[in-house]
């Protein structure tokens, strides 16, 4: 699955969900959408609480969705971000990306306006430790 190809979706997908983003405290909004192997593109965006660490990040909503659609492979994940300055995954997000993606998988950070910069999981999460690390060797 080629991910350049897909991006005009998946900033669409993300923009449409940042605004349903639930952020009364930061007033933050962000928006993921994340390409599976098999075409389909799931998304999620931020939900805050009172009690912050409860809180949950886009990334990990759209991770959950592809997760209970039965899917398992990320190619590709573009999260949008409200501000000036230019917004990436969470340390947590990059981890639980890393659970599901290759760490050659392109991860677009976006606004509004369109995609600002442009990561492997790699980059974002160097050294990383991964489902691999956990796996017997005879």
């Amino acid at each position: 699955m080629e991910a350049a190809g897909r991006i005009d979706e998946m900033l669409a997908a993300a923009l449409d969900v940042q605004r349903h983003a639930y952020a009364p405290y930061s007033n933050y909004l962000v928006g993921a959408a994340i390409l599976t192997a098999t075409g389909h593109i799931f998304a999620g965006c931020n939900v805050e609480n009172a009690a912050y660490p409860q809180g949950a990040c886009a990334e990990a909503g759209a991770i959950a969705a592809m997760v209970a659609a039965g899917e398992r492979e990320i190619v590709a994940v573009l999260t949008v971000c409200d501000g000036d300055e230019l917004g990436t995954c969470c340390g947590g997000c990059r981890q639980r990306i890393r659970e599901f993606a290759p760490l050659s998988a392109p991860i677009y950070a976006a606004d509004r306006t369109g995609v600002r910069a442009t990561f492997t999981l790699e980059d974002l999460l160097p050294h990383s430790f991964g489902p691999s690390h956990l796996r017997r060797s005879r």
